[in-house]
């Protein structure tokens, strides 16, 4: 992903984003941000409590608890692993396609994603940090190997900061495939429990955090709780990444406060270039909404799950009344199929099979297709080693709703001219689809 990526500031002044341009040197950051706070480790974990910060990768968790079990964990390991202490690990890859703004704000903001993560690491007592990102994203890892030269000629680091390139793939962010990364196997997700908190990184209690996450507790331990709160809503206090793609005027990185609509968010991003017939809202393990429904519904990860979508990463990309959005989510589904560990019978079995059933259906027309995705769909959910079958599941299985007028038009007069088009959703270039569906006769 591009490090050049269009980047919109529309939170507050002190925001993730405050002075977007190129990326900002130490003398910069200090001037916008000030000086890192000296704050003991409860008060770094307080703030976090306080303030209601969740995890931004996708999983939304309370970043104040998962520091704190980290903590405890370290507390019933081993002497070995106690007297190592536990490990912080800062995911920084862009393992969704549609997704720019973890890249973004590391092209911007390295500075304060470092400051998250020395605050993270005082928090937990990690003398040992990890911060991954995609290997081909050579103008971040450039801006970040700057970055950290500053601060160790600076001296204003208390945690030893290591830089990893991670494969780029789909799975490979996942936070076992990053333990088992950095544990020195290949990165592909770990059957669990033991989860990182428990038993990571060389043995060790690991916390694991999006980058995003940091940079936000960065900015609260200078503000306070309170300056993050007056932002977003009770449930969803603060600010978040968002990047918005598809139909619309402005397709970018945004800083929103959380609680705005998806009609809100659209107009930011420019408004739609084209009359809408559906929104993916958070990206390849999300779902589809129809265009109506995701405009009237609030951007918070409560309000997305009760839609049926997800908030995930902050990925909303608009689907245009001209595209189809069976060929768009097939594509998809083929990508994620190829993007699988291969280690379990619903990627290896499943997935691809997927893929198969919503190709027919999408450039054959093949009648087959919508009962042989329903016949499939139940034993994938739910049976792999990570979430990676449930997020496809759930993306194709929304659009066979969102979608359903289409789907009974493909299997009554066969495809159409939606399907002929370029693709609008980004999949990188894997191993071609099959030429013809393999579910028997076409209709």
């Amino acid at each position: 992903m591009s490090a050049t990526v269009p980047v919109r500031a529309m939170a507050a002044p002190a925001g993730l984003l405050a002075g977007a341009g190129g990326p900002a040197d130490l003398a910069d950051h200090l001037r916008r941000h000030g000086p890192l706070p000296h704050l003991g480790a409860e008060a770094v974990l307080d703030a976090a409590d306080h303030s209601g910060l969740t995890g931004r990768g996708g999983a939304g968790f309370p970043t104040g608890r998962k520091m704190r079990s980290v903590i405890a964990a370290t507390a019933q390991a081993g002497r070995r692993a106690r007297t190592a202490g536990p490990v912080l690990v800062a995911n920084g890859c862009e393992g969704e396609p549609a997704s720019m703004k973890d890249h973004a704000l590391l092209a911007v903001a390295p500075h304060l994603v470092l400051d998250g993560i020395a605050l993270a690491a005082r928090a937990v007592g990690a003398g040992t940090a990890h911060l991954c990102v995609h290997e081909d994203a050579a103008a971040v890892l450039d801006t970040v190997h700057r970055a950290l030269a500053e601060r160790r000629e600076a001296g204003i680091d208390t945690a030893h900061v290591r830089l990893v390139p991670v494969p780029n793939r789909y799975v490979a962010s996942e936070e076992t495939s990053l333990v088992r990364l950095l544990n020195g196997g290949p990165a592909l997700p770990l059957f669990s429990p033991p989860r990182p908190f428990e038993r990571g990184v060389d043995g060790r209690p690991t916390l694991v955090n999006n980058i995003e996450t940091l940079a936000h507790l960065a900015l609260i331990t200078r503000h306070g709780p309170d300056w993050f709160r007056s932002a977003g809503t009770k449930d969803a206090p603060g600010t978040a990444l968002v990047t918005v793609g598809g139909a619309v005027a402005a397709p970018g990185v945004y800083e929103i406060p959380l609680g705005i609509t998806g009609q809100d968010l659209l107009a930011l991003a420019g408004g739609p270039t084209e009359p809408l017939q559906a929104v993916l809202a958070g990206g390849y393990f999300g779902a589809w909404l129809q265009a109506a429904r995701f405009q009237a519904t609030a951007i918070t990860p409560a309000a997305l799950a009760a839609a049926g979508a997800a908030m995930g990463a902050g990925i909303f990309v608009a689907l245009p009344a001209g595209a189809c959005g069976l060929a768009e989510t097939a594509r998809v589904a083929r990508y994620l199929a190829e993007q699988s560990a291969g280690q379990c019978g619903p990627c290896v079995n499943g997935l691809p099979s997927l893929a198969l059933g919503l190709e027919a259906l999408a450039w054959r027309g093949d009648r087959r297709g919508p009962d042989h995705l329903a016949r499939i769909a139940p034993y994938v959910t739910g049976r792999g080693a990570c979430r990676h079958p449930d997020g496809a599941v759930r993306l194709i299985t929304s659009a066979m709703t969102v979608f359903g007028t289409d789907v009974r038009a493909h299997t009554t007069h066969g495809p159409c001219q939606g399907a002929g088009l370029p693709p609008l959703l980004p999949v990188p270039a894997g191993p071609p689809a099959p030429a013809a569906p393999l579910l028997g006769r076409a209709r």
